[in-house]
């Protein structure tokens, strides 16, 4: 079967991870409503705190265009107990009058002729000098909210004061206006008995109006404009919490590595999650937009339709790429929510600075926009600030789409325009997805692996020729290791395996009849960790592979041994390129894992059943294996059919349609056997398949190793000395890194004492012969002897004694 490759392949690859994400989310899907439909539950939030301050202020004409205002009579001074803040016992007023005698019966007559309400005297205190009302005001606060300081000249003049708390307050949101409740009352009052004492009329008195000036509304509130930045921050950080979860997810489990070995472009993998995420950004924005135009908030209605959703948009899609960079930089799954709150709490802090005009402003320099501009919701910010002017009153407009690269007529301090604000979202945009993949690249994967920090620089990157992945981290101390003692093998077969592999390796011959050659494989692994920034501790290195020589032919099943530690996982994972050699080399059917061409060229002929099964639960068997032959390459008219018959083969077609999550461990194992047998791959490596399986599964699962044999090479790795007696076609025993023994089973089991002991006997000229062909020296010679001799070396592999 052809597979298809290059830009074919690449969009096969990016159609089907857009369906596994799409299943993925349709899976979560009360996770992937609340990602879409956050922007109606934060939008309400804002709708709810925009009626509490519209009813707060609904009394005041700060907020309101007054064009024909009416006037207010003044009223009568009200009891101090009508105060919000006040102590009890308290008095009406103070007062004080230099020791005249006008004074006490002036107010007298001010507590008499109080309209409605005449002034107990005992409600009344008074003072020779302002001085002394001073004095009581400080040592008894809040038990007095005014005073009258009257100055009697001569018998025509009187002059007088008010002292009063001009400071509003409010309480369960009724506003106190101190001058309106408490000032005028005392001025009216004073006013009209000082009148009539000097008039000697009693009777005299007018009526005394307030009004204010007719205005425009002098005081603009948005609360798009100071809630919104916050709350639509909050909607952009739900996307961003789950793209950070999703990413690392697959990474922790080893998912994106799974598909990385099956043949996975990069490409088609974050192309593929940008697409999935920025349609779900669209939506979020379109949504947001809608939900606050029926909220009929003006913010909406009036500004025009394409500048709001395209700023949602670019800001959700700006945080998209944000959470690409971030999510190289973490972990743990169960990290993301910590880092997304982080976030969240840092553009809170950051946003409310720009709201008080930090740094769009001419009052500061031009790099300190530029620097701040760079995070994303504090251009955010500022756009809802602009906007939100646009649309204050009831009379403002908005901004229309012809208007966003212009300065408004209301901002006296114009530095950064709508459409510059668009521009620094796409332009940052792309800056995060670059750094994105750069950071993916340079810091190290779950197996430590990474490439150089000056990677994208070298031709090797760009040609696809060559170029080689590093251990560690940024500082790592490793390189100064000593590598391995070379040791010569003290088993007879190993060594002549060896020297065998040396010869046709110093020869540059390449065998038919050999699917992997391995040349002197050695891995170490660091021995040296990092403290902080290039610092380091050093530890002793530990070498887990010390030069490996061996040839793996065609059509046969090499089975490695021993015991946990001995190098075996090693060996393979340095074969399919999950961590990279420190030494030596090998060949798959010509291609140098050492090489990035080649192990591109490797990954796409080779399958693997990992030792521990790397699944998204999730997922169903028969989505598992439909992706998986779509990143292989398998034609799409094929695809379905193929994964029908790999699941029929290891008897998973009756949970087919059955999320991975709920399978037994044996049946987890059998859909890793499948997968890593699907698209007729050249080269398999299963690493302990048939681990929790029961006995009829396991011999079945041994029937189809044994059939899957036929045209290709398989590398087995186990712990079951019977699985490799009855599918090995070769066995190889490692420990401690070395190659220890290797051969036929029926060669290992006659050279170490264990297993079948075969006597021949022959009979010739008419009498039994029995010696056996280990060979009596007292025996008659028999003709056949020789020959079935060569027989078990040849064809057993057994040198007979």
């Amino acid at each position: 079967m052809e597979l298809l490759s290059g830009p074919a392949l690449a969009w096969q690859q990016y159609r089907s991870l857009l369906r596994k994400n799409a299943a993925l989310a349709w899976r979560h899907r009360r996770s992937s409503a609340l990602q879409l439909l956050s922007s109606l539950l934060f939008i309400f939030l804002i709708f709810c705190i925009d009626r509490a301050v519209r009813s707060r202020f609904s009394y005041t004409t700060a907020y309101q265009n007054v064009r024909d205002p009416r006037a207010l009579v003044a009223p009568p001074i009200p009891p101090c107990e009508d105060k919000f803040f006040v102590k009890t016992p308290c008095y009406d007023f103070l007062w004080s009058g230099g020791g005249s005698a006008r004074v006490p019966p002036l107010v007298d007559a001010i507590r008499r002729n109080n309209p409605g309400r005449p002034i107990p005297a005992e409600k009344v205190l008074g003072f020779t000098t302002p001085d002394e009302v001073d004095a009581w005001l400080f040592a008894n606060p809040m038990r007095c909210p005014g005073a009258l300081h009257f100055q009697d000249i001569n018998a025509t003049q009187m002059s007088y004061g008010i002292q009063t708390n001009s400071t509003p307050v409010a309480r369960r949101g009724t506003y106190e206006d101190p001058t309106f409740k408490f000032q005028i009352p005392l001025q009216v009052a004073a006013e009209r008995e000082m009148a009539r004492l000097i008039l000697g009329d009693p009777n005299f008195s007018w009526t005394v109006g307030f009004k204010e000036f007719a205005h425009p509304a002098t005081e603009t509130f948005s609360t798009i404009a100071q809630a919104g930045p916050t709350f639509f921050l909050a909607i952009a950080m739900f996307g961003f919490v789950f793209q950070i979860s999703a990413l690392v997810t697959e990474k922790e489990l080893k998912l994106r590595q799974a598909m990385s070995i099956m043949g996975l472009y990069e490409s088609a993998y974050w192309l593929s999650w940008l697409t999935w995420e920025a349609l779900l950004t669209l939506l979020s924005a379109l949504f947001t937009v809608l939900f606050g135009m029926m909220f009929r908030f003006d913010f909406f209605l009036n500004n025009s339709f394409g500048i709001l959703f395209i700023l949602f948009f670019l800001f959700q899609l700006n945080m998209l790429g944000f959470a690409f960079m971030i999510s190289t930089f973490v972990a743990k799954a169960a990290s993301a929510t910590t880092v997304g709150f982080a976030i969240f709490i840092i553009g809170f802090l950051t946003q409310l600075v720009t709201t008080f005009g930090f740094p769009y402003s001419n009052t500061y320099e031009a790099y300190y926009r530029t620097i701040w501009s760079f995070f994303p919701p504090n251009v955010f910010a500022q756009a809802l600030n602009i906007l939100g002017k646009a649309t204050a009153t009831p009379e403002d407009k908005g901004i229309s789409w012809n208007q966003r690269k212009t300065c408004q007529s209301f901002e006296t301090d114009c530095i950064i325009t709508v459409d510059d604000i668009y521009i620094w979202l796409i332009s940052t945009f792309f800056l995060w997805f670059i750094l994105a993949i750069y950071f993916d690249n340079i810091i190290p994967n779950v197996n430590g692996v990474r490439k150089s920090v000056f990677y994208f620089l070298t031709p090797s990157y760009w040609t696809g020729k060559g170029g080689k992945m590093r251990e560690g981290g940024l500082c790592s101390c490793f390189g100064s290791n000593r590598p391995a003692d070379d040791a010569s093998p003290t088993d007879e077969d190993v060594l002549t395996e060896e020297n065998l592999v040396k010869e046709q390796a110093a020869g540059n011959e390449v065998d038919p009849g050999v699917a992997v050659q391995i040349r002197g494989l050695r891995k170490t692994y660091p021995g040296s960790f990092n403290m902080g920034c290039c610092k380091c501790r050093t530890t002793k290195p530990f070498h887990s592979v010390k030069g490996l020589w061996v040839n793996l032919e065609k059509d046969q099943l090499f089975c490695l041994l021993g015991p946990n530690g001995a190098g075996k996982t090693t060996t393979i994972s340095c074969l399919t390129g999950i961590t990279p050699i420190t030494g030596g080399d090998a060949l798959i059917y010509g291609h140098s894992v050492r090489s990035t061409a080649g192990m591109s060229n490797i990954r796409r002929m080779i399958g693997v059943c990992p030792q521990f099964d790397i699944l998204w639960d999730a997922l169903t068997a028969k989505e598992h294996m439909e992706l998986f032959a779509s990143i292989k390459g398998l034609p799409s008219s094929t695809i379905k059919s193929v994964a029908e018959q790999s699941l029929a083969q290891v008897k998973l077609s009756q949970a087919a349609n059955v999320r991975a999550g709920s399978y037994s461990g044996g049946m987890k194992r059998r859909l890793s056997v499948a997968i890593a047998l699907i698209g007729d791959p050249k080269l398999v490596f299963l690493d302990e398949p048939t681990t929790g399986m029961d006995p009829i599964t396991r011999r079945h699962v041994w029937d189809i190793i044994e059939e899957a044999k036929k045209g290709r090479a398989i590398v087995l790795t186990t712990h079951s000395m019977e699985e490799a007696d009855i599918l090995s076609d070769r066995i190889a025993i490692m420990a401690k890194g070395r190659l220890r023994c290797i051969g036929t089973s029926i060669r290992l089991k006659s050279k170490f004492g264990t297993g079948y002991i075969a006597n021949v006997n022959f009979s010739g000229n008419g009498h039994a012969q029995s010696p056996n062909i280990n060979g009596d020296a007292e025996a008659p010679v028999n003709p056949n002897i020789e020959s079935v001799k060569s027989f078990f070396k040849e064809r057993l592999d057994v040198d007979p004694k």
